[in-house]
């Protein structure tokens, strides 16, 4: 049993925010992502969508394709209309050879409102995603790709109640993409929700907060755009999150541990802080006893 390292691109080009490194060339995020020592990096909108030319692209750099964000409206279709939509992806991740699936609900989501207009579900329509949500995972484990859930800011699954709430409500195909930035700027402990949920954790991403920011986005009700563009979050070791607090937690894992922190390259130099980011990581990863592959 082992864990990897790998990187998101959000650190050199931001698909979101188009502003943020839109001029950095895709040769220039992974030739720098391998420098920095990752094995490994998801997609982003500049990689080629074609199974072939994604493949030998990667392969020029020495990088597995990890996984790749898929944003879902299951409030808004079922799940055979989904699963139509989803298809694509999911056929590009097994040719690829990816194991897991980062899903998100994204239904209502506008990063750039307030966060207190982020959208919550009621009560009663709970029961109706979680059965959706379990439909998809059940399909794409099929196929040989696990559906790990991206709890995240500004959606229906944000809180660490929220998380509780959905990993309860969904079938054992569902499993759980542990964010630790995006669970403690969500007011959780990154920590107990790897303890409660182990079972059922196959993806992490690392990205680490720095407090102060966070307070204050929250104090004044920042959007999640202009949060990530004062630097919200950052690399692993760099803010305020106990990284071997959160990997203690998950003994035995073994998959990837994704640097993905996103922050305007403009104020971050992306290879300085993809670096700053591996080394801790790996550092983090070793005290907490989890063995490198």
């Amino acid at each position: 049993m082992s864990i990897r390292l790998g990187t998101n691109p959000i650190g050199w080009s931001n698909d979101d925010m188009p502003e943020l490194g839109g001029d950095t060339p895709l040769e220039q995020c992974l030739a720098e992502a391998r420098e920095a020592g990752f094995e490994g990096i998801e997609l982003g909108n500049k990689f080629p969508r074609e199974a072939g030319a994604l493949r030998k692209v990667l392969g020029d750099h020495g990088l597995d394709l990890v996984s790749g964000w898929y944003s879902a409206q299951l409030l808004e279709r079922d799940a055979d209309a989904e699963m139509q939509l989803l298809r694509p992806h999911l056929d590009l991740l097994k040719a690829l050879g990816s194991k897991v699936l980062v899903f998100a609900e994204t239904t209502g989501t506008d990063h750039s409102l307030p966060q207190s207009q982020r959208p919550v579900l009621e009560a009663d329509r709970w029961p109706e995603f979680a059965r959706r949500l379990t439909e998809i995972a059940d399909q794409t484990l099929a196929a040989g790709v696990r559906l790990t859930y991206h709890h995240h800011m500004g959606t229906v699954v944000q809180t660490g109640e929220e998380i509780d709430m959905m990993m309860e409500k969904t079938g054992p195909s569902v499993h759980l993409l542990l964010d630790t930035g995006h669970a403690t700027w969500g007011g959780a402990d990154p920590a107990k929700l790897a303890r409660r949920h182990r079972a059922r954790i196959s993806h992490v991403h690392a990205k680490d907060v720095r407090g102060e920011i966070m307070r204050r986005s929250l104090l004044e009700d920042w959007s999640f755009q202009d949060s990530v563009v004062a630097g919200v979050y950052t690399v692993p070791g760099d803010g305020s999150v106990d990284f071997v607090a959160v990997l203690r937690q998950l003994a035995g894992y073994s998959g990837w541990l994704i640097v993905e922190a996103e922050q305007d390259p403009a104020k971050a130099h992306p290879l300085t802080y993809a670096k700053m980011g591996h080394a801790n990581l790996a550092r983090f990863a070793a005290e907490a006893g989890l063995a490198g592959g």
